[in-house]
């Protein structure tokens, strides 16, 4: 059995992050081992939460997996909330990183055209210094992308095609091998993800139709979605597209219910098309 260690925090509720990552890649028939980062009673789109800093156990852990000869066959990294966890992830990619270990950042800092709360543009560069520069695969937004990169940010329906592969190309030049944008809308009533492949100098994308619905969380889900796919042998086009899909059913899904939660995507619900979408 393949095995992925996910890298970042537990929001107890709130359908984000590690609670999302572990039951969507297990359901895919992958392992997935964590390193929580923090603990949080639920995100921070509540109105009140409890935080614990869990920094100070990411080298102790990586140490005894070390120690007992732990190997991963990906290494997946999301919200990353400081300075010294993004050194820390750098450390840990150098010390776990096999010969055909993949690693796959997604940078969880910002959405439509701001930052979240607590980050700086002086962390996004170094997002993009010192984590996105070690990845294969790397899946920003937009939003973050233009962070990382000190480029213009530019809102749905005032960019083309051009601006996108201007991104992709800064993206490439911080070191990450492949890089994917996410939520980009190049048509009224699509959206999709747009790649660069930077070893084949070659472009890639997949559109689906735009549901008008945001949700905490989704990016959480097309990324585990999108990893988990990889390691069942999906090509990077595949699985971004499995990714996207199953992104888009679980919107579906949670609007269908008049009663539906604000806080996040019924990703549970569409497990089932997941395992049908890579052939389970």
């Amino acid at each position: 059995m393949k095995r992925i260690v996910s890298i970042q925090d537990i929001s107890c509720v709130g359908k984000c992050s590690l609670t999302v990552a572990l039951p969507i890649i297990s359901a895919m028939g992958v392992e997935c081992g964590l390193v929580p980062t923090a603990v949080l009673s639920v995100h921070t789109a509540f109105d009140s939460f409890t935080f614990d800093d869990l920094t100070d156990q990411i080298e102790p852990i990586s140490k005894s997996w070390k120690d007992n000869g732990v190997k991963f066959d990906a290494i997946y990294t999301g919200y990353l909330g400081s300075f010294e966890q993004l050194e820390l992830v750098s450390r840990f990619f150098d010390d776990h990183k096999g010969d055909d270990t993949l690693i796959f950042v997604d940078p969880a800092m910002a959405d439509n055209g701001a930052l979240y709360k607590g980050f700086t543009p002086e962390f996004a560069r170094a997002m993009g210094a010192v984590v996105c520069s070690k990845a294969d695969i790397i899946d920003p937004n937009i939003t973050e992308a233009a962070f990382m990169l000190g480029a213009e940010y530019r809102e749905e329906g005032s960019y083309d095609e051009g601006y996108v592969r201007e991104l992709l190309q800064g993206l490439h030049g911080l070191g990450a091998k492949k890089a994917v944008l996410t939520g980009v809308s190049l048509k009224e009533g699509e959206c999709g993800v747009y790649g660069l492949d930077g070893e084949t100098g070659e472009y890639f994308s997949y559109f689906n139709e735009l549901v008008d619905a945001r949700f905490h969380g989704t990016g959480d889900v097309f990324s585990s979605t999108a990893v988990g796919a990889l390691l069942n042998g999906l090509p990077l086009e595949r699985a971004l597209a499995v990714a996207a899909d199953y992104t888009v059913a679980s919107i579906k899904t949670t609007i269908g219910h008049a009663d539906h939660n604000w806080y996040g995507v019924d990703f549970e619900a569409e497990i089932p098309y997941l395992l049908k979408l890579i052939g389970k």
